[in-house]
Order: C-alpha cells, then structure tokens, then sequence
C-alpha cells in the first residue's frame, strides 16, 4: 500500500482515436484533488498510427509486437518528458473489448515501464473489474466525482468525453463517496469521433475534421441517421459498454454520399447518441461539460447545443483541461489503486461490488 497523504502521480492515455499519448501530473490523496501540474502530448506518426490501426480487434497470443513497441516507446518519451511523480498510471492501448466474451485487452507492460522509469507503475486497470462481472469500462467516473467536488458543483452534472467512444457521466455532487448509491452513474454512449475520423483518413488522408469544417459544407442525411438510432445498444439500460468498432455499420450508411455530406452525417450520429444517452441520465444535469477531441469540432457542439436541452460547454470553462483529463483520471485513479480504494462500482461499470482494479509493478518487475 501507497502511504497516507497528498502525491504526486503521473497518468497517461493513449484513446481509442489512435491519436497519441497525453500524460499529466495530479496531486492527490486519491480522494481529493489538490491540484493539477505539468503535461505534455506525443503524437504518433502516420506510420505509428497505422501500425496500431492493424492491430486492433487482437487479443493476447497474437502478434501484436509491433505495436507492443510503439506503444512502450511513445509512452517512455511521454513520460520522460515530466519530472516529480511519485507513481504512475498507465492505462496502454486498448486493442479489444469484449466483457461479455473474451474480456479486455489494453496493450502494454507496465511491469516493464516500471523498470525502465525506476517508478512504481499502475496498469492493467480494467481486468479486475471485468472478471467480477462488470463492462471494464468507462474508468473515468471516479475522478469525475472528484472533479466535480474540485470545481464546487453543488447540484449534478455530466461530463461528457468525446474520443473515438463517447462517454457520459452524471454526477451528484452531494454524495460524500463516488461508489455512493446514487452518486454517479456512467455508460459509453455510442461512437463519437472514431467513425469521423476513419472517414477523414479513408476519402481525404486527413487524421480527422479539424473545426467539423468538411462537416459543416455537408448536409445530414437524416435517414441514415435514423437507422443508425435502430441499433439496440441504445435502448439497452446502463450501465453498458463498446468497443471502438462496435458500430462498423456507420461506415456502411454514410458509403453512398458524398465526403462533406458523409461527415456532416457521421458528426450529427455523434449527436444523436448523446442524446439518447442523456435520457438514462437519474435527472437533468445542470451542464454538460464535454471534454475529449469532440469539443474541438464547432459542428459537433453546435448540434449537442439544439439537442441537449442544458447548458453545453467546453471544460475549459469551468478550469480543466479537456486534452489532459483523461491523463489525469489514470494518475488518480493510481493512487486510489494503491491505497486499495475502489475504482469502480455497480452504477459506473455494473461491476458485482466495489472493485480496485489494477496491478501495481515496482522497479524490479515485481508485480503486487
């Protein structure tokens, strides 16, 4: 176990979007944060980018090792990059997922990053979580509550993160615990900008759709629309999960248009499933606040706006940091590992019971 008291941890995330390695240092107790510091952003190549895209869909026993080194050098020099954590978290690359079959599969060896960094490294986070029976995933929920505890939210809200999977948590701020009966609740609410930016690099050789400018020249084919909504995982009640390429059919629907109309439908899908994910939401949140890449595409947001029925906004607004907040749950959620605290619960992945899921590997590949 980690000692009592504040630290500083060093997370990273490398998103389901393939687009890099943030990481980010938090200081925390693993309940409460005390502050945020230092972060930075390796980006992968095109080549890096592809090789990961090929090794999507594999599990453990494939070869997967030229990723295996992409991932472990991108997120050396990532994390070489930050100086004065006590602990890291590591999240790797997710690969597949699969909770209801074969279970989940995040790329990586923390026990080798542990080595290597001379650091205490927590990874693996979600294979506990999912062998008692829950999604695995999404993890960020606990530090969402922390974070609306920072910001002083006093009645509830959602964070809404848009990667290459769209993720939403409501929060009750008034609980005292994250794993509380009825403080949180979160759940994957369908593809967000993963589609677009398959879209992007297939039809223009583009990584994704800076400012949903190639969106915003299209028009939405509503009927694709339509059909993407017929797809029964939103009406499946929360708390629920996917994987990346859970929604292949999206590419089918958009084949016969046009590029800019096939983004500006892609984008409005994005939309569509935030919006039916809110109708799980216990009560209207106050504010969406949306961090992820999606916040950076004016389309995108503008049709959250029309949608949402509450105030939408960037995180930025009320102090976070949108790019890095995902880095930084991993830092947190670290030390609540290594303190034995839960990272999960019923309301947040449908997991059993409470669980701490992740394995803690010191200098020396000892793994406890």
């Amino acid at each position: 176990m980690l000692e009592a008291g504040r630290i500083w941890a060093l997370g990273t995330m490398s998103g389901t979007s393939l687009d890099g390695v943030d990481a980010a240092l938090i200081e925390t107790d693993g309940e409460a944060i005390s502050g945020f510091g230092a972060s930075t952003y390796r980006a992968y190549s095109a080549q890096e980018q592809a090789i990961l895209a090929a090794a999507l869909g594999c599990w453990p026993g494939d070869d997967v090792s030229a990723a295996q080194d992409v991932v472990m050098s991108a997120h050396l020099e990532a994390l070489g990059a930050l100086e004065g954590a006590a602990l890291v978290g590591f999240h790797g690359q997710t690969l597949a997922h699969d909770p209801q079959g074969r279970g989940t599969h995040q790329l990586g060896d923390g026990a080798a990053l542990a080595d290597a960094l001379g650091l205490p490294v927590v990874w693996d986070f979600r294979s506990a979580d999912v062998a008692a029976g829950g999604q695995g995933a999404p993890l960020a929920p606990f530090f969402h509550f922390a974070c609306a505890k920072y910001i002083l939210a006093e009645t509830p809200i959602a964070f809404l993160n848009l990667g290459g999977v769209g993720n939403l948590t409501w929060v009750d701020p008034r609980a005292s615990r994250p794993e509380e009966e009825g403080a949180l609740i979160a759940f994957d609410t369908g593809p967000a900008n993963a589609p677009i930016n398959d879209l992007m690099m297939a039809r223009c050789g583009l990584p994704f759709d800076e400012d949903g400018r190639l969106a915003g020249a299209g028009h939405v084919d509503n009927g694709a629309v339509e059909q993407f909504l017929q797809h029964p995982y939103f009406d499946k009640l929360p708390p629920k999960s996917l994987d990346r390429d859970a929604f292949s059919r999206m590419a089918r629907l958009v084949e016969p248009l046009g590029d800019a109309d096939a983004a500006a439908t892609l984008t409005a899908m994005s939309a569509a499933a935030v919006l039916r994910a809110m109708a799980h939401c216990p009560a209207p949140p106050a504010r969406l606040l949306v961090t992820g890449g999606g916040r950076h595409n004016a389309v995108l947001m503008d049709m959250l706006r029309e949608l949402a029925g509450c105030d939408v906004c960037p995180i930025e607004d009320v102090g976070l940091d949108g790019d890095m907040l995902e880095a930084q749950a991993f830092g947190y959620l670290a030390v609540r590992v290594a303190r034995g605290l839960p990272t999960s619960c019923g309301a947040t992945t449908g997991v059993r019971a409470p669980v701490s899921g992740g394995t803690l590997s010191m200098p020396g590949n000892a793994a406890l």
